[in-house]
């Protein structure tokens, strides 16, 4: 039996083997971790004590989830305990968020949780949680002694409801699964162009149907924000609702008659946030937008930031924003203009707009960048959120949380921003995964660590993202279109082995890692890519692996050569092309052609549904493995195209199970010639 073999045969085990919650699955990666016996745990599903000073709900839930009985009398007990400090852990001040630091221990017959405050019993409770997933019998805890506390206080997730309305049990859902790791912090873009989605008692003709261009009349009442709130603090999560003005503003104006700007508007806008600071009451922050616009009145933002501080509040802006935000307490940095705020808490959102992301490179940008160039956070970088912009309409919540893959990339962005480190900030590292070292075996570490999760905690999401470490390629050129490197030597000495020459100039084939290889990412040169300083003058590059299977076989294959993004109004492929571009694929010689699309050829405005176009939104597609060796050849042009503003040069390959729910165990190897 040869070594690949029995190699596929531990790996298909391993992938079809029962999902059991350890230590080694908890993300984000506790600090420090001592594992005191093996083999031996606490056991849940009986009766325990449960003495807890600080009343966590959460906790309580925890036990009733696995089975427990809180008892007066038992052997087995869960002792909580608000200490001074916990050994070895650091912290910093940011205004309405508590020390997060904890320490477990676990013993046969007894759970001990330390933590500074009650939001650290929290998350000490979620870290139990971790460590019980995924059992299939009578759950139960490793002994261990865990102490855990985070580099960036503020680690969180932002909808853009105004654009699209998410109804409040689904962001309850999104809560409850992503508090799991750490997450605490949802921002509510609530109001924009298109509807205005809070109530106001005194201008109900705010969120009135007639007032909004999608999803009209829906809106979230007053009394359940309030709900969501009390919901949301139970997992010691915050929400950050956003009034956006004096931009954004449509929606308003339809209702209102008037501008953010004017007097009238103004006094308008100071009733309105009376309405946010009593409903969400425990919200340390408002904020209140301030992005791309014109603002004409004198010292607008600051007389906007006053009032928030009137109504016993710290309000946030975004920055770049379109006027002085003088005395401020927060800052959202978007795009490459964002720039922290001297005297402010600063956000780093800059290249975290999901809406623009692929389900694979970028994940891995997200991971192994760093939070805004820095290691740990502090009271100026105190932490990152990422956004969804819903700026293109899509046909579900699922197909929101599907097409920007949330669930994986605001784990990842949780994972880092908990964890801190990360060799350099993306603008230099890049959204690619290194072909070996630290950083590869930490992002497989973290890759294990969530689809663990992906087949328990969120087995019934959407979550595109399956396995792409072990997907290697080799890469070729960029040849300069009309130079044909098939010709250009002789039959013997061209191919991936030699390489190519073409006018003179010798192209070695590159090693790749991952499932999906930008050329030239979406943001061009700001965001560093296989090739540096492409132009569109028109290139074509050439990427191959082979992958070797064990039997014959029909899998899946996931495939994009051009990834949508969710705020763009741009032109489908025509029928069985795989984009505008020319880019082909091959499968043993024999060329894969692109689905039927639905839209084909069609510009898709933004008010209607994307449809098919990114390999989230379809099934994979099936094709035939041999036993043995398969070739997987891609051409791929990089020309301008009529319709797409973000001609993104990309692509993406990798085999999957027939429902594209798991990458498949199976080695990748561009070397074999």
């Amino acid at each position: 039996m040869n070594n690949k073999f029995i190699i596929s045969i531990l790996m298909l085990l391993l992938a079809t083997m029962p999902a059991v919650g350890r230590v080694c699955h908890i993300l984000p990666k506790p600090r420090q971790v001592n594992i005191k016996v093996e083999g031996k745990y606490f056991a849940l599903g009986r009766k325990v004590i449960v003495n807890d000073p600080s009343d966590c709900a959460l906790l309580r839930e925890f036990l009733e989830d696995n089975g427990c009985e809180i008892a007066v009398k038992s052997k087995d007990r869960i002792d909580v305990s608000i200490v001074e400090t916990i050994k070895g852990a650091t912290d910093y001040e940011l205004a309405g968020y508590e020390d997060e630091a904890y320490r477990i221990d676990v013993s046969e017959h007894r759970v001990l949780i330390e933590a500074t405050t009650k939001t650290g019993v929290i998350r000490a409770v979620q870290t139990l949680q971790q460590m019980a997933e995924g059992y299939r019998s009578r759950t139960g805890l490793e002994l261990v002694e865990i102490v855990d506390y985070p580099a960036f206080k503020l680690r969180g997730f932002m909808h853009d409801v105004a654009r699209q309305f998410i109804p409040v049990d689904e962001l309850k859902k999104q809560i409850r699964l992503l508090s799991r790791f750490k997450v605490n912090t949802l921002h509510l873009h609530l109001t924009d162009n298109v509807a205005w989605r809070f109530q106001v008692t005194a201008y109900p003709q705010l969120t009135a149907a007639t007032s909004m261009t999608r999803d009209a009349g829906c809106y979230y009442t007053q009394q359940e924000c309030r709900e969501l709130e009390e919901y949301a603090l139970k997992y010691g999560m915050n929400i950050i609702p956003e009034i956006d003005m004096p931009g954004h503003s449509a929606a308003f104006e339809r209702a209102m008659g008037t501008t953010m700007q004017s007097t009238q508007g103004i006094a308008q806008l100071k009733t309105a946030l009376i309405d946010v600071a009593t409903t969400f009451e425990h919200a340390p922050y408002i904020h209140i937008g301030a992005d791309e616009v014109n603002i004409t009145q004198p010292d607008y933002l600051g007389k906007i930031i006053d009032w928030v501080h009137n109504l016993g509040r710290k309000a946030v802006v975004w920055t770049p924003s379109g006027g002085n935000p003088r005395g401020v307490d927060m800052a959202q940095m978007w795009s490459s203009a964002g720039k922290p705020v001297p005297g402010a808490a600063n956000i780093d959102c800059r290249y975290l707009y999901l809406n623009h992301f692929d389900v694979f490179a970028d994940l891995a940008g997200i991971y192994l960048s760093n939070i805004y160039h820095q290691q740990e956070g502090s009271p100026e970088i105190v932490g990152a959120i990422a956004a969804v912009w819903n700026d293109h309409r899509q046909a579900s919540t699922a197909d929101i949380l599907r097409e920007n893959n949330l669930y994986a990339n605001v784990v990842a962005m949780a994972s880092r921003a908990w964890t801190g480190g990360g060799t350099e900030y993306i603008e230099t590292g890049g959204a690619r995964l290194p072909n070996e070292g630290p950083e590869l075996e930490d992002f497989k570490d973290w890759e294990t660590r969530f689809l663990f999760h992906k087949l328990s905690s969120l087995r019934d999401e959407p979550v595109p993202y399956v396995a792409q470490s072990q997907v290697r390629w080799l890469v070729c050129g960029p040849f300069p279109n009309g130079g044909d490197p098939q010709a250009a030597m002789a039959p013997e000495q061209q191919g991936p082995k030699n390489g190519y020459v073409v006018g003179g100039k010798r192209y070695e084939p590159k090693l790749a890692t991952g499932a999906t290889i930008y050329l030239r990412h979406t943001w061009g040169d700001r965001i560093p890519a296989f090739y540096k300083n492409i132009d569109t003058s028109g290139f074509t590059a050439y990427a191959w692996t082979y992958v070797y299977s064990e039997t014959e076989q029909k899998v899946g294959a996931l495939i994009e050569l051009q990834n949508y993004s969710r705020s763009e109004a741009d032109r489908v492929p025509e029928y069985v092309k795989w984009d505008r571009k020319g880019s082909r694929v091959w499968l043993n010689d024999v060329e894969l052609l692109a689905p039927l699309w639905k839209n084909h050829g069609a510009v898709v405005p933004l008010d209607s549904v994307m449809g098919d176009v990114n390999l989230a939104s379809r099934a994979p597609l099936i094709v035939h493995l041999e036993k043995g060796w398969n070739k997987v050849f891609l051409k791929l042009p990089y020309v301008p195209v009529e319709g797409i503003r973000l001609n993104k040069w990309m692509f993406t390959f990798v085999f999957t199970d027939l429902e594209g729910r798991k990458a498949l165990p199976l080695e990748y190897d561009p070397y074999h010639f």
